[in-house]
This record gives C-alpha cells, sequence and structure tokens, in this order.
C-alpha cells in the first residue's frame, strides 16, 4: 500500500540515499542542498511510503494555497529510484499526492520536472501521471545543449574570436577567487541588466563548502586581472553553466568565447555527457533573448526544454 506523507527532518539520512542512486536526482535535490535557504521557503516536501519503506522523494515548499516543486529549485518533481517504480506505480502516487494536497487545502500545484538531460535513466513517468491527474503547461524555458557525445563544432566566427583571446593573453583555469568573481559579476549584472545575482557571496560559498567536488569557479585572465569568469554546477551527466559574465574589457578580448571553448573540451574529456548553458528565456518563457541563445548556439548550443505544469486542485 502506497500513502503519501510529509518530510521530516528524521528522513533526512533516507531521502538523500534515495537520491544519490535515483533515475532523476541531482544535488539540487540533497537536503544540504535544499535546506540553505529554508529562511526563504516553507518547505512541505513529500515522500511517498509504500509498505514501510521510502519509494520516491517530492522536493516542495508552500506559498499560500499553491503547493511547489520547488520555487528555490531550478527543477523538481517526483524524485524516483531505479527499481520499483515504473508509470503504474507513479499514477498512483501522482493520484494520491492530488488527493493528499486537496485534503490539506492546497488549490493548485507548480510542478517543475526534472528536464530528462538529467536523467541517468529514463525517468518521465511523472509526466505522463501528472497529464492523466489534468496537469497542462504553465510556462516553458529554452535553454541550449551541447551533445558532447556528438558535438557540433564551433561556428567560424567562435574559433576566431577564441583564437583571438589566445593571441590576447587570455589565460583560462579553474580559480578559488569567489570574492574577486562576484563583484565582477555583481558589477556586470547591475550595470547591464540592473539585477543582481541571485545568491550572495556568502550563499554561494556555503553551497561550494558543502558540494566542493560539484560547484566550481573557472575565470579567464589577463596579466592577473580577472575578465570573466563562469560557475559550473556538475549535475548528474551534466555540466550546467550559471553565473556567467565578462567585462568590458573582457568583452573586448572575448574571453568569455575562450572560455567557453576551453570548458567544452574540459567537460567532453570527462565523459559528462551533455553541456548546458542554461536558458535564454525571460518573463516566465515568453520573451526569448535571442541574441543569447544565438551565442550559445553559435558555440555548439541546441534547444532543451525546461517546462512548468500547473494542475488546479
Amino acid at each position: 500500500m502506497i500513502t503519501i506523507q510529509r518530510y521530516t527532518p528524521q528522513m533526512r539520512a533516507d531521502w538523500d540515499d534515495l537520491v544519490a542512486g535515483a533515475r532523476n536526482g541531482t544535488i539540487l535535490h540533497l537536503r544540504n542542498f535544499m535546506d540553505y535557504h529554508s529562511d526563504r521557503f516553507a518547505d512541505h516536501s513529500l515522500v511517498a511510503m509504500r509498505d514501510g519503506e521510502l519509494l520516491a522523494v517530492l522536493p516542495a515548499n508552500q506559498d499560500g494555497d499553491t503547493f511547489w516543486s520547488h520555487q528555490g529549485l531550478t527543477y523538481g518533481g517526483w524524485i524516483m529510484p531505479s527499481k520499483h517504480i515504473d508509470p503504474s506505480v507513479m499514477l498512483d502516487v501522482m493520484q494520491l499526492t492530488v488527493d493528499y494536497l486537496r485534503a490539506q487545502g492546497f488549490k493548485r500545484m507548480v510542478y517543475k520536472p526534472v528536464p530528462h538531460i538529467y536523467h541517468r535513466y529514463p525517468a518521465e513517468d511523472d509526466l505522463y501521471a501528472l497529464w492523466r491527474c489534468g496537469g497542462h503547461l504553465l510556462e516553458c524555458g529554452i535553454s541550449a545543449t551541447i551533445d558532447l557525445t556528438n558535438r557540433l563544432p564551433l561556428d567560424r566566427g567562435c574559433r576566431s574570436a577564441s583564437n583571438a583571446a589566445i593571441r590576447g593573453g587570455v589565460e583560462v583555469a579553474r580559480s578559488q577567487d569567489w570574492e574577486g568573481y562576484w563583484q565582477v559579476l555583481s558589477q556586470v549584472l547591475a550595470e547591464r541588466h540592473h539585477t543582481r545575482p541571485v545568491h550572495t557571496i556568502d550563499e554561494i560559498k556555503l553551497l561550494v563548502d558543502r558540494f566542493p567536488s560539484r560547484i566550481k569557479l573557472f575565470t579567464a585572465t589577463v596579466q592577473g586581472e580577472l575578465v570573466a569568469g563562469v560557475v559550473m554546477f556538475e549535475v548528474g551527466p551534466v555540466a550546467h553553466a550559471q553565473y556567467i559574465a565578462a567585462s568590458t574589457r573582457g568583452r573586448e578580448l572575448k574571453a568569455m568565447t575562450r572560455l567557453f571553448d576551453w570548458l567544452i573540451d574540459h567537460y567532453a574529456e570527462r565523459e559528462f555527457r551533455y553541456f548546458d548553458f542554461g536558458i535564454s528565456t525571460e518573463q516566465h518563457g515568453t520573451v526569448l533573448n535571442r541574441g543569447l541563445v544565438q551565442q550559445k548556439c553559435r558555440l555548439g548550443g541546441r534547444g532543451i526544454l525546461y517546462p512548468v505544469y500547473e494542475l488546479i486542485l
């Protein structure tokens, strides 16, 4: 018999064990990652139990009468092990989830499944079950992703820019200068986009301390000056680029193109399956940043969806 229960801290070890071996789990779903911003979100994560054993986990929070999976994560949804769950079981889990949420007084569920590139093994059972329960597409972001096992070459302009950056003295390496890069990043975001990083420097350093082998900073420098950088999240089979920025000098020297050229080779050699540049959409997917997505596609990326679903309860 399957039951749906609310997560409690006593379940932490079992939760993390399931995520570590799941078909679609990543470091984003480990409690050490989720709980760093527990002050911002009212956690309402769920677990599916069968005969007293953990069957699946759902990272989630509540906001009024809306149940989110999860506002503080890029993607979530039901995290499923390799064994014991097939589409028929997930259909039962999803229907029981709907019953639980209605009983708790929720009026709406927003569901952000794990995009398929992050799956260690096919894991879209939940999407079928969600549709069967009345879920529909709410919004859709699109990322640019490289299949590192079958790479497209950089276009001629990017290759030329990377070579020019090398001639200009641009050097690329992994860095521990998080404070220095956060200053560059914050300045670029303020000047060009009138915004700031989602994570503060203290928050990103906390995450790095918790996941030093999975969250890494790579920078481009010229004569010791930091001119560009990117934070890489190594999540399952995917090397995901985040917090991408270049200073004025870095843009003039084509440092970012050189940095990505180097990183793509770096992760291909380490046998990652995908290199993901992140979404290029704004306003819940209704606006496509054409210039940004074209830059990513010139480096070899092609479209991958980051969908968000809604189920009215």
